[in-house]
């Protein structure tokens, strides 16, 4: 294109553009020269400079996924986005409410953070997960890069359970990345995960896990699947107290109480109550009242013992048996 013909064609250049994000040195081969571009990201002009040598074509507040292209552009090739905004793509929810784009670049690119953007340099370059156009990495990788860099249990905890519990890594595939990578900033993340291989699934598990072991109780099966004498399949209650035939049932909000989830948590504790078993349901307690919630559980145990003597050899052979190892 001549200098001076994009004035006439504006359209050549959001073409040429990532959602309206371009870098200024694509300008300069489509005509625009450099000090062109950076005289219309002044205050009042068409454009905005949104980080080094990247350009939007429009002065209205960005987008994410505007700044999210804007940030590839800046990484150049062999970049992908990692972190909390990979995982957000991946599908998980349980985010900060703001943060930033992490990418990766390979170990030997000069690149340096900047502004929203926080570039990592790796020997560990992982193969990309392509989600609506955007390189990502993959799950495991994106949950524990994000991890690495939050500074509280809570967002970590969240994070984590919400990635196995919708089955997006296996708790196994976390561990295996804590191990291959940096050891900074993993304490968090490593103990948070040490629960969940214990048992729990959800946010609320982790958090009753830690609950009941300051209570002095005895402790629970966790998820153990609970199977009658005839092999019918009756649930798997997130704590079991085989002692006394008492399931616990920690159901938080956002996973039990959508309409198709509450209905099977009380088809789930029909079954339990139809074998005469006792359940403890605790919605989403112990992540808000964690002392009640282990009273609560506490009362529940004693009331079962008192009501329920337990059996010879301390199986439930009349109510409950748990399905053999594979």
């Amino acid at each position: 294109m001549r200098r001076g013909d994009w004035a006439h064609d504006p359209q050549t250049l959001q073409r040429a553009s990532r959602s309206g994000a371009i870098r200024v040195a694509t300008l300069e081969e489509l005509g625009v020269p450099p000090r062109t571009s950076y005289r219309r990201c002044l205050p009042g002009g068409p454009w905005q400079r949104l980080l080094p040598g990247v350009v939007l074509l429009t002065n209205m507040p960005p987008t994410r996924l505007q700044l999210v292209e804007a940030a590839l552009l800046y990484g150049g090739q062999d970049t992908l986005v990692t972190g909390l905004e990979a995982c957000q793509r991946h599908g998980l929810r349980n985010l900060p409410d703001s943060y930033g784009i992490h990418l990766l670049v390979p170990a030997g690119r000069h690149l340096h953070s900047t502004g929203n953007v926080v570039v990592e340099r790796t020997k560990r370059f992982p193969k990309p997960v392509v989600r609506d156009g955007v390189p990502l990495a993959p799950p495991v990788r994106a949950v524990i890069d994000a991890c690495r860099r939050l500074t509280s249990r809570d967002p970590v905890q969240a994070l984590i359970t919400e990635a196995v519990q919708r089955g997006r890594v296996p708790p196994a595939w976390l561990s295996l990345e804590l191990a291959a990578g940096s050891r900074r900033g993993t304490a968090v993340p490593r103990d948070v995960l040490r629960d969940v291989i214990v048992g729990a699934r959800s946010d609320a598990e982790v958090d009753a896990i830690r609950v009941w072991e300051r209570t002095g109780l005895p402790r629970p099966a966790w998820n153990v699947p609970l199977r009658d004498t005839s092999g019918t399949y009756l649930g798997t209650p997130d704590a079991w107290f085989a002692e006394v035939g008492l399931a616990w049932e920690i159901d938080s909000y956002e996973f039990h109480f959508e309409r198709e989830a509450y209905a099977n948590t009380v088809n789930r504790n029909a079954r339990y109550a139809g074998r005469n078993r006792g359940v403890a349901d605790a919605p989403d307690a112990p992540a808000h009242r964690p002392r009640r919630s282990g009273g609560g559980a506490d009362r529940c145990l004693s009331g079962s013992r008192g009501s329920r003597p337990p059996p010879a050899g301390g199986v439930l052979k009349d109510a409950f048996e748990t399905p053999p190892e594979s």
